[in-house]
């Protein structure tokens, strides 16, 4: 039974182009049903999270850490009452407007864009559900629910939040989305936090001795150690990884029924009003998952490793970039005819080349790359 502040058909705000309701599923179980066949997401399976695709079959990519995020999402819905199918639609669509090459391809086409309005990949993920994919006969994008869309819509600037419409109201009016959007931005955190121990750990750019003096980390593992002092090295940090994951997500859900016990949120409408999110973890924990956060971006998104090749990755994406905005015939016909529809609109030309460029996968991307300079691509 969903509690009565868990967003439901019957609270929903509805769809862009209206459609006659699902038979046999939920609004939003046919959300995540579309998010799941279209072209974006299959591409994220291409897609680096920290290690470009090539380094290695094991470590996470745009997809696996997207299934990841919807797993620990319907984890906790399911315990707080919240609707698991949202939650799940939310998880799964959150990364489809990513870059090649991680946040440092975001970074690179952001700057490309500068004089053209910019580039962000959670607006585009918007786009991509709301313009990009072309799959039904009726309307363009995936026409999702209003619902679905605020999720995955988590933080917009102000200036463009005014542009979006009805979207972007709460950021106007410092307003909340539904609790499911709310869960599916800590589920991404939980995610990415610990798998990056992971995989960082699996490529050796950090060690289990620096990882100790993090809280969240040496607390768990230190308990592994006790409990099964013979237990492989391997073995041991996945059972770490899967206790701290268990520590956070407990916490969440343990803080965030107690807030919203306190706000006195009783509908959807009641969540909405609130002036900060309710989906939350207590400070104790809040501390340790920040503490987390600066060690993974102090030793394993800034190591020499990782760096070199996100900067060689933005050196393949703005050379992209400028050489199809010089000659839109390098690119492919639906684009050319894109460019030739937009005329002499600069912004509009540029803002067509950055969905082509931001949809290419990492090995497409070299590919593309090799083809312009004459070079082999990497891996």
């Amino acid at each position: 039974m969903p509690a009565s502040y868990a967003a439901t058909d019957d609270t929903s705000r509805g769809r862009q182009f209206s459609e006659p309701r699902p038979t046999h599923r939920s609004e939003y179980q046919r959300d995540r049903d579309r998010i799941i066949h279209c072209a974006a997401f299959r591409r994220l399976e291409y897609k680096t999270q920290v290690f470009v695709n090539h380094e290695g079959d094991l470590y996470r990519t745009r997809l696996t850490h997207s299934i990841e995020v919807a797993q620990i999402g319907r984890t906790v819905a399911r315990a707080l009452g919240l609707n698991e199918d949202l939650t799940e639609a939310i998880s799964l669509a959150h990364d489809l407007g990513h870059t090649p090459f991680g946040h440092a391809g975001q970074d690179a086409l952001n700057e490309c864009m500068r004089d053209y309005g910019g580039f962000e990949h959670n607006l585009q993920s918007l786009r991509v559900v709301d313009v990009l994919e072309e799959r039904y006969a009726e309307f363009p994008g995936l026409n999702l629910t209003f619902e679905t869309r605020e999720g995955i819509l988590k933080h917009c600037a102000i200036a463009k939040a005014r542009e979006l419409g009805d979207i972007g109201r709460r950021f106007l009016d410092k307003t909340q989305p539904s609790l499911e959007a709310q869960l599916a931005n800590v589920a991404d955190e939980i995610a990415y936090n610990n798998h990056d121990v992971d995989d960082g750990l699996r490529a050796e750019l950090i060690t289990i001795e620096q990882l100790r003096e993090v809280r969240l980390f040496a607390e768990q593992y230190d308990a592994v150690v006790r409990r099964y002092p013979d237990l492989p090295e391997r073995r041991a940090i996945h059972e770490t990884v899967r206790r701290m994951i268990g520590r956070v997500v407990t916490d969440l859900i343990e803080e965030t029924g107690r807030r919203i016990a306190e706000a006195g949120a009783r509908t959807i409408e009641d969540v909405r009003r609130q002036r900060v999110s309710l989906v939350a973890y207590s400070e104790p924990v809040k501390e340790q998952t920040l503490e987390l956060k600066r060690f993974l971006r102090a030793n394993l998104y800034a190591h020499e490793r990782v760096r070199g090749v996100t900067d060689s990755s933005v050196g393949i994406l703005k050379e992209l970039f400028h050489a199809f905005l010089r000659d839109p015939a390098l690119m492919p016909g639906q684009y050319q005819a894109k460019i030739r529809e937009a005329g002499r609109d600069a912004a509009t030309r540029a803002r067509i080349v950055a969905d082509y460029v931001a949809g290419m996968t990492d090995r497409y991307a070299q590919r593309e790359h090799a083809k312009l300079t004459g070079e082999l691509p990497v891996g």
